[in-house]
């Protein structure tokens, strides 16, 4: 049985880790979009209510109209908190499912988690085109959404940690982004240079974050993870992280 009120906090901060451009409440439907970056989790519906059930086709076609003024498909990201009217009516028009994720925490104050990110302290970085070039470079994305990236990070209200790792003679090789808010952590474009995996760099940066945010007063820290990227969800289990939630994205065009 999942935790709705977990659910709903973890959403909160998960909004504020990585901001939108443009959001507004449609009812307790959290619409946001980002012209500068495609993410979908920048440019989805997002319902925070199940007992939300209002006029679904009539809001859901005013939405439409709002992401295709962005260039962008319609997307309901369908967590928990998502109506079961809301999710029937996808159902019904046959909307595609894709893009599934969990959402995973990770207690900071037991002995298992103080031993697995104490160790060299590594200090994160304030430069945040450094960063963004950084990220880029180690994930493979597209440089032109080198200015988006640079926004939204900038945008980032919470306290920031951007951790940048390099190999001399090779330059960036991982990089993190931890977003410390009141007790909870988020650790998110956690990226290895592909060169480079399996050296156990993906691990290290990983704890750096956590040991960052564990001493700013941080009590437990949360990720999220394709369900298909096994490396990632490997390397978050081992941590210590344990899944809370899962949520997919739903939109007609892929049907």
């Amino acid at each position: 049985m999942v935790d709705l009120p977990s659910v709903r906090r973890l959403e909160a901060v998960g909004f504020r880790a990585w901001p939108a451009t443009s959001t507004h409440y449609d009812g307790s439907w959290l619409v946001r979009l980002t012209a500068a970056h495609p993410s979908k989790r920048l440019n989805s519906v997002n319902p925070l209510d199940p007992s939300d059930t209002r006029d679904i086709a009539g809001r859901l076609e005013t939405a439409g109209k709002q992401f295709a003024e962005y260039g962008r498909p319609l997307l309901v990201r369908q967590t928990p908190l998502a109506p079961p009217e809301l999710v029937a009516f996808m159902d019904d028009a046959g909307w595609g499912r894709f893009g599934e994720a969990a959402v995973m925490m990770a207690d900071l104050t037991g002995t298992l988690a103080m031993e697995s990110v104490d160790g060299l302290e590594h200090l994160p970085s304030r430069d945040v085109p450094r960063f963004v070039n950084a990220r880029i470079r180690v994930a493979g994305e597209d440089p032109a959404l080198k200015a988006g990236l640079t926004e939204i990070v900038s945008a980032i209200k919470p306290e920031t940690g951007l951790f940048l790792f390099e190999e001399p003679g090779f330059g960036p090789s991982a990089v993190a982004l931890a977003v410390h808010d009141n007790d909870l952590a988020g650790i998110l474009q956690l990226a290895v240079a592909p060169e480079l995996r399996g050296r156990g760099i993906g691990a290290e940066v990983l704890h750096s974050a956590m040991r960052w945010a564990r001493l700013r007063g941080a009590r437990s820290a949360w990720v999220q993870a394709e369900i298909e990227n096994e490396g990632a969800l490997a390397l978050y289990r081992k941590a210590g992280f344990r899944e809370v939630y899962r949520y997919i994205y739903r939109g007609a065009a892929r049907s």
